[in-house]
């Protein structure tokens, strides 16, 4: 008796098994894309270091898991400290949305080959975007330099892709910017803003707001 129940245990356990090795060789596997670096969690703001802009206001992660960088005298930011970012061939996608003030909520410093730049997202009463700078001239004075009319607390999709010699943007799928830089030199600002190397994120007199902030290599 005690050797049929064996067998039957014996048995039952191979089918098992077999059932198992079946349905798992259905099931997809777990990939990590290796070309995606996650810049902000939604929990804590890690790798992140907050820039010690004079007059800068409150910078927090709400418990929406929201990037609240809260309305200062003049610039409020974050800079990157985390691993070392690509210089060309990647692309930095967030949403981002103004919730007070009428500057610009968005200024997004980025590394260009060896050197960086900012793209500026409500600047000057809140409409202007464009890109500073180039050839030493600012947003509001390039070729980049543009209108766009953003809504108060609405979110934004904001895409910026670096790509050997041409910087390109898109917001809520529109291409804005297409800018080639051949012969033309791609410098930051002089002023504060330059402390957002190699990464940054900044508001000027006024709050922003940011989620799902992502690198991608390609």
């Amino acid at each position: 008796m005690k050797h049929v129940i064996f067998k039957s245990i014996c048995l039952s356990a191979v089918y098992l098994l077999c059932v198992f090795s079946v349905f798992s060789e259905k099931l997809p596997k777990e990939t990590k894309d290796s070309s995606e670096i996650i810049l902000f969690d939604g929990k804590t703001l890690k790798n992140w270091q907050k820039t010690d802009f004079a007059g800068k206001g409150e910078i927090r992660v709400n418990k929406k898991g929201i990037l609240v960088m809260e309305m200062g005298a003049e610039l409020s930011g974050l800079h990157w400290k985390g691993e070392a970012l690509p210089q060309k061939n990647y692309e930095i996608t967030l949403q981002a949305r103004r919730t007070m003030g009428s500057d610009f909520f968005c200024g997004l410093t980025f590394p260009f080959h060896e050197s960086h730049a900012t793209l500026v997202l409500g600047g000057w009463g809140g409409s202007l975007i464009g890109i500073s700078s180039i050839d030493d001239f600012d947003a509001s004075e390039n070729e980049t330099g543009d209108a766009y009319i953003f809504e108060e607390k609405k979110w934004y999709d904001v895409r910026l892709k670096v790509v050997k010699s041409k910087i390109l943007v898109w917001i809520d799928q529109e291409k804005v910017i297409d800018c080639d830089l051949d012969g033309k030199k791609l410098s930051m600002r002089p002023g504060e803003i330059e402390m957002s190397i190699p990464l940054g994120i900044t508001t000027y007199a006024t709050t922003g707001e940011f989620r799902k902030f992502k690198l991608r290599k390609f």
